[in-house]
């Protein structure tokens, strides 16, 4: 199921993503403004859920006071090289990635937040042997799409670790200075 972040992109933009290979397809109309991407990337369990929820309260606001104020947010994507290559030749010239935000967490605490949400959830990945599973292929698949746009200057890191409300005013903080 999409994430409520992507199916907001998804009704405004009018962009699908293929479920089985998360490459987009755009359907929207060329004429419209090309918008600000911002990839939401992060390991299992380092808050990406919880803050895209928030940001996209605060983004609401902006965008009713500025329609001009474009920026949108895909969480979790692209998780891989695939993914990264089919967003490249679907969306070159269509809509530009403003940045990277990246939650940062120890391994070991993403571990206990899925577990502790596990809990609650009923999500049948949310134990030990699937998450160290889900990390090992974030670390292999997803790490290096982070590291690729921390060389060309595009990712916000954030430590991840913290509180909810300290990381969002870290978040607040970021989306402020990019305007």
């Amino acid at each position: 199921m999409l994430s409520r972040c992507r199916s907001r992109l998804l009704h405004v933009l009018g962009l699908s993503f293929l479920l089985q290979t998360r490459r987009p397809i755009l359907l929207c109309s060329p004429r419209l403004m090309k918008p600000l991407v911002v990839f939401v990337l992060g390991g299992p369990g380092a808050g990406k859920g919880t803050q895209c929820a928030r940001i996209v309260e605060e983004m609401d606001q902006t965008m009713a006071a500025n329609a001009q104020r474009n920026k949108f947010l895909i969480d979790g994507f692209p998780r891989n090289q695939d993914n990264l290559q089919g967003w490249n030749k679907t969306m070159d010239g269509k809509a530009d990635v403003s940045f990277v935000l990246f939650f940062d967490c120890n391994n070991e605490i993403c571990i206990e937040r899925c577990l502790e949400r596990g809990k609650s959830s009923g999500r049948s990945d949310d134990n030990r042997e699937s998450l160290e599973k889900r990390i090992q292929t974030y670390l292999q698949s997803t790490k290096p799409i982070i590291d690729l746009y921390e060389e060309m200057g595009k990712v916000k890191k954030i430590d991840a670790s913290k509180s909810v409300d300290e990381v969002f005013d870290e978040v607040v903080q970021i989306f402020d200075k990019e305007g």
